[in-house]
Formats: C-alpha cells, sequence, structure tokens
C-alpha cells in the first residue's frame, strides 16, 4: 500500500513540487496551505508522514507539531521540517519537539525524497516478531514499536525509537555521534553533532529518573553516547 504525505506549505510553487516528487517515488500526496486547513487533513485522514513548513497562516508549524506529539493517536506521526529559517537554535527547538528531520530551502527534491523515505523506513521496520530489548526498567519492544519504563508506555517518535534501539542493541559501547546516526538512521544530516544531542536531551526527558543527571544514556566527553548496563 502506497504511502500517504501531506504536504502543508503556503507557496504552492513549492507544494506542486514536492507533491510531483513524491508521487513520482510511488507516494499518495495530501496537501494543505495553512495550518488550521492541515489539522483538519490530520485529524481525517491520519497521513503517514508530513512535510510541515514552520511559517504558516494560521496556526505554525511549531503549533501543530507540538499538537501532534500531545495526541496520543497522533504522537507518532513522523514530522519532516521543511522551512526557510536555517539558524541552529530552530532546527534545535524542531527537534525538542519531537520532529524527525529538518530540511532548509532551497533544497534539493531528490534529497527531500531521500529523506521522507529513509524516516518511513524506521517507522515501518519490518517487526522481528517477541523480541524485546530491556536494560533495567527500560523496555523497548522491537515488534509493537513501543517503549516503556517502570511499566509506564511513552510515546516515542521513529527517531527516537531508532537512536534508542541502537544503543540498547550494544549495552555499554560508546558511539560516536557520527557511528550513532550512521547506525541508527542509515545517513547524516547539517547540523549532525546539535540536532543528535536534542533527540538525546528528548529520549533522557523520557527514561531517566533525573535528565540532569542521567544513569541510561550517558555522555562519554569528547567520544559520544552509551546506553549504560549495571556496572560494565
Amino acid at each position: 500500500m502506497a504511502n500517504r504525505i501531506l504536504v502543508v506549505d503556503d507557496d504552492r510553487k513549492i507544494v506542486r513540487l514536492i507533491q510531483s516528487y513524491l508521487e513520482q517515488a510511488g507516494m499518495i500526496v495530501l496537501t494543505a496551505y495553512d495550518g488550521d486547513e492541515a489539522m483538519q487533513l490530520i485529524r481525517r485522514e491520519r497521513p503517514d508522514l508530513i512535510v510541515l513548513d514552520i511559517m504558516l497562516p494560521g496556526q505554525d508549524g511549531w503549533s501543530i507539531a507540538r499538537w501532534l506529539r500531545a495526541d496520543a493517536y497522533l504522537a507518532k506521526t513522523p514530522i519532516l521540517m521543511l522551512t526557510a529559517r536555517v539558524e541552529d537554535t530552530d532546527k534545535i527547538y524542531g527537534f525538542e519537539l519531537g520532529t524527525d528531520d529538518y530540511l532548509t530551502k532551497p533544497f534539493n527534491p531528490e534529497e527531500m525524497v531521500a529523506r521522507v523515505k529513509a524516516i518511513l523506513r524506521r517507522a515501518h521496520s519490518e517487526p522481528q516478531p517477541s523480541r524485546v530489548l530491556q536494560i533495567g526498567t527500560v523496555k523497548l519492544d522491537i515488534d509493537q514499536h513501543t517503549l516503556a519504563v517502570n511499566d509506564q508506555s511513552l510515546p516515542v517518535t521513529p527517531t527516537e525509537f531508532a537512536l534508542l534501539r541502537t544503543l540498547m542493541e550494544y549495552p555499554n559501547h560508546t558511539f560516536t555521534r557520527g557511528e550513532l546516526i550512521e547506525r541508527a538512521l542509515g545517513y547524516t544530516y547539517d547540523g549532525l553533532e546539535r540536532t543528535l544531542d536534542s533527540h538525546i536531551k528528548n529520549l533522557r526527558k523520557k527514561i531517566e529518573p533525573d535528565p540532569a543527571k542521567p544513569n541510561c544514556i550517558e555522555t562519554v566527553y569528547g567520544v559520544g553516547y552509551r546506553f549504560r548496563e549495571g556496572d560494565g
């Protein structure tokens, strides 16, 4: 079944360009030109992924991303931010909201399609039946694509899930930032270190008793990250 992508941008030329490339890649494309229309479509159509501009009439992209991540039924919907805002602070804010990737304008349409496909692969990867990763109180169900801490289910984005899965599959192994991105996500993107740090920060908020003093995902200064298991 073809993936259904919602493209949200008030620039109709950009929407037509994205639609053309995504349809050539075999996807079904829905379109919206303002934030309020986008939210109505999301509720009604439940798209597989959203390509989302930030500066929109009505609800802006930030507001839509916050609303999605706070909704129990929509929280796992992948988001690719596509915007003319190139500042690192905007990128970091987007990742802290739980967006899966961030592409700035002007952009290469083929790269955009590649990123959409990569996000969808992470979101709909082939399940491994009955496979569960558990370290301490953190349980990651690969089959169900769910995260639980102390038996309490928590929302997790596809990118967060992929990063946490990689760390938990190799407990006590220190990954450089580049290794972690390449192994978990399959490609690198601009602003690698700072955007990865934002994803790790989000994960710590979810799984650590005290995110300021992490016991699970440790920073190995000057190198990268590891998931700590016992005294290893």
